[in-house]
């Protein structure tokens, strides 16, 4: 299920930040973490008692503003079980200061409510290449580096089920590594820029001036991202992170329009809360 579809921090009406849930056998694995995932897996009808694992594919705010939220609100709502998370460095700093600035609340609530403690269950793992991240009895996690300047390691991540593989493709310009990690898979959820909508874009921000450049050197246009998943034969593209995210002359077939230049299968443009 995608949670949420806009790319970039500002917050909007139409989209939440970037964040993504793959269920299996009831156990929800969250990747990345934008702003609002928690109230977006409670709209979904996602038990944040679910959680098991978070995978975070990089370090921009869009992907983990609420990262130390989610650990809090899902613990506060009843979350008892270990809970593993995983990405780039610093991870762990990331989840150690997030505790550390949530003490106060934490702790009144272990003495007051008796809340069982928090930092115990909590397990951050930091990668630092591609290949095997995690399996269990639901699925296999593995990743690859895509770039993204100036964020490095930035990742994508494979899920491989018993029935389907889902690959996330985390914010990426094009990307071979990207082509190798989702060869035959089921579902491909890649980032994708409408490069007609850049300059409008870049013209309502005037106070920064290198978001353009950066948006050309760090992401995917529809085009390419089509490109990827026809040269790795994926099943389904589905289109998200979406750059412009609010822009209503885009519209929906102009996204598919636009993939399709290269990919010669079904596309589907993301919106929050779409089960795919």
């Amino acid at each position: 299920m995608l949670l949420g579809t806009g790319g970039g921090p500002r917050p909007r009406t139409n989209r939440s930040a970037s964040a993504q849930v793959i269920v299996a056998n009831g156990v929800a694995y969250v990747v990345d973490c934008g702003d609002g995932v928690a109230r977006q897996l409670a709209a979904a009808g996602i038990p944040l008692t679910t959680l098991r694992h978070i995978f975070i594919t990089h370090h921009h705010s869009d992907h983990n503003a609420d990262y130390g939220n989610l650990i809090l609100l899902a613990w506060a709502v009843g979350l008892e079980t270990r809970l593993d998370t995983w990405g780039p460095p610093p991870l762990e700093k990331i989840t150690r200061l997030f505790l550390e600035m949530s003490a106060s609340d934490i702790n009144i609530r272990i003495t007051d409510e008796a809340y069982p403690p928090l930092a115990p269950i909590v397990y951050p793992h930091e990668l630092a290449r591609p290949g095997p991240v995690m399996s269990d009895a639901n699925v296999k996690v593995s990743a690859t580096v895509v770039p993204h300047p100036l964020m490095e390691p930035a990742f994508a991540y494979r899920f491989d089920t018993a029935d389907r593989s889902i690959v996330i493709s985390g914010d990426t310009a094009f990307s071979e590594n990207l082509i190798q990690l989702a060869k035959g898979a089921d579902v491909l959820v890649h980032e994708a820029m409408y490069l007609p909508g850049v300059d409008r874009l870049a013209a309502r921000v005037p106070n920064h001036p290198g978001l353009k450049k950066h948006l050309l050197a760090s992401h995917t246009s529809a085009q390419d991202a089509g490109r990827v998943a026809q040269a790795a034969g994926v099943k389904l593209l589905v289109l998200s992170h979406l750059v412009p995210a609010d822009d209503p002359t885009i519209t929906d077939e102009m996204w598919i329009e636009a993939a399709r230049v290269q990919f010669r299968g079904p596309v589907v443009v993301g919106r929050d809360l779409l089960e795919v």
